[in-house]
């Protein structure tokens, strides 16, 4: 069974982490929800714009939006109860880490695009 994954901060950008790692998920056959706020699609995949507010056995969700940006959506995500939280580089976030280790949700610090070329993820 593969690892339910929210990627937040899709972007039909090709040039954009978000639109790679989306990709490269799918290729590694996870079930990928990429969750933007501007709608397209990356390679046929709709970016979700009207967020769900919940989401079945969700494994991770790996970030794509910086700090200054994610305080809006800490009660989103913590709210979906993922596994793990992946803070992809310039994603980093103390604050928020905190918030989700206090509920037992493990942190990352690390490239999802990495972690898959490296079958770490």
């Amino acid at each position: 069974m593969s690892k339910k994954t929210a990627v937040i901060g899709a972007s039909s950008n090709p040039e954009r982490y978000s639109f790679l790692a989306t990709n490269m998920l799918r290729e590694n056959e996870f079930e990928v929800l990429p969750l933007g706020i501007k709608a397209g699609e990356i390679n046929g995949k709709a970016i979700i714009t009207d967020w769900p507010s919940t989401i079945a056995d969700l494994d991770t969700v790996t970030m794509y939006i910086g700090p200054k940006n994610q305080p809006e959506h800490y009660a989103y995500i913590l709210g979906l109860k993922p596994r793990r939280i992946i803070f992809n580089p310039g994603t980093e976030n103390p604050e928020f880490s905190a918030l989700a280790n206090i509920q037992g949700i493990e942190t990352i610090e690390a490239c999802t695009l990495v972690m898959l070329r490296t079958s770490q993820f």
